[in-house]
């Protein structure tokens, strides 16, 4: 059973949001402020928060960065914002959250958006199993859900992992952020921002110097593109090609023997 930390300072939403996710089959740890919920969230690790922007003294957006942070950085977050507020939305994202709903909210859509986001993250040891997959000193394991940079791990959150994963499965190739939006969270549609805002943060943590991306390249008017080094890519054509030339090698028993 997933646990789910709701962190408003509004005891009517928090009751109604609680109710919902109680009914829905989830635990429920509730905190009217940031610093309870980092304490609550210390105590028993949540499977996801879902966190009000407007939080009185520690704001959302200062919870968010705390638990990106530390032991709790890929614990999943849905944020909760105002409607209309953009650059609140974009602010979200950028310290680390991997979704939001904007008020006023239908409780039945937010517990639809925890499920989702859950079923896709495979959060609480639910481990989707799938071939690795490696390039230009980037090492992802989907079953661990582990990312790694010239074996040096990346603090990935939830949404990043499989953007990156997403975008490595098809190298070479232009992906729209509507696609994106499509494969990656599962929106028909949305604020193609998120994805804009989720590239800019997965840059930081791959790129040697982000301002100047070798690897997610920006294809205008498209999207975007994972592009493997050329050198890296003899190198791993090479790799392909001895590997089928041992798979053609005979064996001992296969040799014919002359005169029989």
């Amino acid at each position: 059973m997933h646990n789910i930390l709701v962190v408003d300072d509004d005891p009517t939403v928090a009751e109604v949001v609680t109710g919902y996710l109680e009914r829905a089959g989830f635990t429920v740890d509730r905190a009217a402020d940031g610093p309870e919920a980092l304490r609550l969230a210390a105590g028993r690790r949540p499977d996801l928060v879902v966190l009000d922007l407007m939080l009185p003294g520690m704001d959302g957006l200062e919870v968010c960065r705390r638990l990106r942070g530390g032991a709790l950085a890929p614990v999943p977050v849905i944020m909760l914002t105002a409607r209309g507020d953009e650059d609140d939305r974009i602010l979200g994202l950028e310290v680390g959250a991997d979704d939001y709903v904007t008020k006023p909210f239908s409780p039945r859509e937010l517990v639809l958006r925890v499920e989702s986001v859950l079923r896709r993250g495979g959060a609480a040891g639910e481990r989707r199993a799938g071939p690795g997959l490696a390039a230009a000193g980037i090492a992802l394991d989907p079953a661990a859900r582990r990312a790694t940079k010239d074996g040096r791990e990346l603090g990935l959150t939830l949404r990043e992992f499989d953007l990156l994963a997403h975008l490595m499965r098809h190298p070479g190739e232009a992906i729209g952020r509507e696609r994106l939006m499509q494969d990656v969270w599962g929106w028909e549609f949305g604020d193609l921002s998120t994805v804009t805002v989720h590239v800019r943060r997965l840059r930081g943590k791959i790129e040697d110097d982000p301002a100047r991306p070798r690897l997610i390249q920006t294809v205008w008017g498209v999207g975007y593109r994972f592009d493997v080094p050329q050198e890296q890519e003899r190198e791993q054509e090479q790799e392909r090609e001895q590997e089928r030339e041992q798979e053609h090698v005979p064996g001992n028993g296969d040799v014919p023997r002359e005169g029989v």
